[in-house]
């Protein structure tokens, strides 16, 4: 089988591939309980042509793709006795660095570090096989403090990480407002502070950050803490639809087991299938909810419309209205 076949299952299937975030907040990734372990297969499920394959994402709602795959099973249903070995991220950079290294093999992950992974490894490392979902990011603030776009000059705005996909929107936003910052340091007329998701909702009860460009679920956290929606990144983006999450894979493993990729992709589709037809199963009580969810859902927040980016939407990165600046 050639490395080719997976690319052209791609672009057949590249329309039903992605995910429009219509999930509630609490869930799926609230907790992240799978790093590290490695899934059950039947006794007499046939191998592909690896033992294993390891995966990486986000304990996001944004990378609800692959933690549905994986807890549900549809991911291990395609790859038969090929087990899987899934490990959990705060954000892209850390990620890409993982697969540089071969601790993983396939990853969910966002544009901007997928993009900054193939061109600084200049096509060599990684391959962007498709897309798994659109929308799921926000500015939330905290509305004691700011009522309006322009009260955030002066205050602190946290995103996930330098260089991940909502560090540089957030980024050329500031820009486009005429603003300035400082991209490695985050000074500025507006302090960006970069905070694993995890550390967010303290940071903002706290009152170490004043509010935070991040997806969901930690959006929605925030505003269970007190924040507000101010912004949601879809309105930036023509018919408000962008690419949150790309799906990426080594070249060395895309060589070596194209069909590993094709059936990952394959249960890709099938998850999003499957999210589509079953939206309230990720509220299931069998998925334990976080501390910041404990005893009430999070509030509904997502608001993405339907639609399915093509993996073309990935060279369109960062939304139009933000193109005049460019980071890192």
């Amino acid at each position: 089988m050639s490395a080719a076949r997976p690319l052209a299952l791609l672009r057949a299937i590249a329309v039903t591939a992605t995910l429009p975030l219509l999930l509630t907040a609490c869930g799926y990734g609230s907790e992240s309980t799978d790093d590290g372990k490695q899934s059950e297969v039947a006794a007499d499920a046939e191998k592909l042509s690896v033992d294993e394959v390891k995966l990486g994402y986000f304990p996001n709602l944004t990378h609800a793709n692959a933690l549905v795959g994986v807890q549900e099973g549809l991911l291990q249903k395609e790859l038969g006795g090929t087990r899987i070995k899934s490990a959990t991220f705060n954000a892209g950079p850390s990620e890409i660095e993982a697969l540089n290294a071969g601790s993983i093999d396939i990853g969910w992950i966002g544009p901007s570090p997928s993009i900054n992974g193939y061109t600084k490894s200049r096509g060599k490392n990684l391959r962007i096989i498709g897309g798994s979902a659109s929308g799921g990011v926000k500015l939330v603030v905290n509305p004691k403090k700011i009522k309006s776009e322009d009260d955030l000059k002066g205050k602190r705005i946290a995103t996930p990480q330098l260089g991940n996909t909502q560090d540089v929107a957030f980024l050329n936003w500031i820009a486009e407002k005429g603003w300035k910052v400082d991209a490695q340091s985050g000074k500025g007329d507006v302090s960006v502070v970069r905070t694993d998701n995890k550390v967010a909702p303290d940071a903002f009860t706290s009152g170490s950050i004043d509010g935070a460009w991040v997806p969901e679920p930690t959006a929605s956290k925030l505003v269970a803490e007190g924040a507000e929606v101010l912004l949601d990144e879809a309105d930036l983006w023509p018919d408000k639809k962008f690419v949150i999450t790309n799906i990426i894979v080594s070249q060395k493993f895309l060589e070596e087991h194209p069909d590993v990729v094709e059936a990952v992709l394959r249960g890709s589709v099938k998850t999003n299938d499957w999210i589509r037809a079953n939206p309230d199963r990720p509220r299931s009580p069998r998925t334990r909810p976080s501390r910041n969810c404990p005893a009430r859902p999070c509030p509904r927040t997502s608001s993405t419309r339907p639609g399915s980016p093509s993996p073309s939407w990935t060279t369109r990165w960062p939304p139009p209205s933000t193109r005049r600046r460019s980071t890192r």
